[in-house]
């Protein structure tokens, strides 16, 4: 197959680029430019999903279109907004599917997101699934959960302050849960949703096989490490809440209020995505011992 893939420059994208190609697949990555670096079985072609006539044509003569386009911040200068990347950019990529003859459609959403959202990241990655529901195409939309890689922000920005501070700030009691999952399984489930008709209409929760408390995370982060563990402060959830939206307007602050309610939610599921697609997901500490530097 074809496959037209939007978003495919991050993290989770190198990943699933490999992934469809060692399937046989090839692959139409939509860039803003192109890099002039040759990379097997994929092709390159200039566009902007946020911008209808530049991705009007891109999906044609494609077998299925991947949409991974979404960002964790706004940054309004800039016009990178939660509503352009994650509805519009949808909505373009939905169009040029339709146009282009393009019938399967699979889209990248986020655990947590649903109809009683109240973060903008939840709300508008929940109104971008709606647009992908009603197209009538045959669509499959993913939830994953934290996803962990070599080159995840997450992870490696945890493992750098573990061992960059004497401290670790933790946010509450920090008891909030959450079930990483590798980014190689996320891209696992994607290639093999083409090749798995009766995922066609479906939404997954995808999930890892480990429930950790953010304490816990903290701790196996270190342990990987080859660290005894990690001295934590516990930093009031209300005042957070009172220092967050104020601090947030620093670029350099690494924490906006969405991502705080998000954290503070916790970020599991059943973890039932692996009776369809057949195989059992990496644990999180074997995952990231693969990558991190002791």
């Amino acid at each position: 197959m074809r496959i037209f893939l939007a978003g495919g420059t991050g993290f989770v994208g190198g990943h699933l680029r490999r992934e469809l190609v060692s399937r046989g697949h090839s692959v139409r990555l939509l860039v803003h430019r192109r890099s002039g670096v040759t990379e097997p079985g994929c092709e390159q072609v200039e566009g902007d999903a946020t911008v209808p006539a530049s991705v009007a044509a891109a999906a044609r003569g494609c077998d299925a279109t991947v949409n991974l386009i979404g960002i964790i911040r706004e940054f309004p200068g800039r016009g990178t907004t939660f509503e352009r990347l994650h509805v519009e950019a949808t909505r373009n990529l939905l169009s040029a599917s339709r146009e282009g003859g393009v019938r399967r459609f699979l889209q990248m959403s986020a655990l947590g997101t649903g109809p009683e959202a109240r973060t903008g990241y939840f709300e508008t990655k929940y109104r971008a699934e709606e647009e992908v529901r009603a197209s009538a195409l045959d669509w499959t939309i993913f939830r994953p959960s934290v996803v962990f890689g070599p080159k995840d922000d997450f992870v490696n920005m945890l493992a750098g302050m573990i061992k960059a501070l004497p401290a670790m700030p933790v946010i509450g009691d920090g008891n909030y849960q959450l079930q990483p999952i590798a980014a190689d399984d996320v891209a696992r489930c994607f290639a093999g949703a083409l090749e798995l008709p009766e995922t066609i209409g479906a939404t997954y929760a995808l999930c890892g096989p480990d429930r950790l408390s953010y304490n816990e995370l903290l701790d196996t982060i270190a342990r990987t490490l080859g660290m005894k563990g990690v001295f934590k402060v516990r930093n009031p959830l209300a005042l957070m809440r009172l220092v967050v939206p104020v601090l947030q307007r620093l670029p350099f602050f690494p924490l906006t209020s969405d991502q705080l309610e998000m954290l503070v939610k916790g970020n599991t599921c059943d973890g039932s995505w692996s009776a369809t697609f057949g195989f059992a997901p990496q644990s999180f500490e074997t995952g990231i011992r693969s990558y991190l530097k002791r």
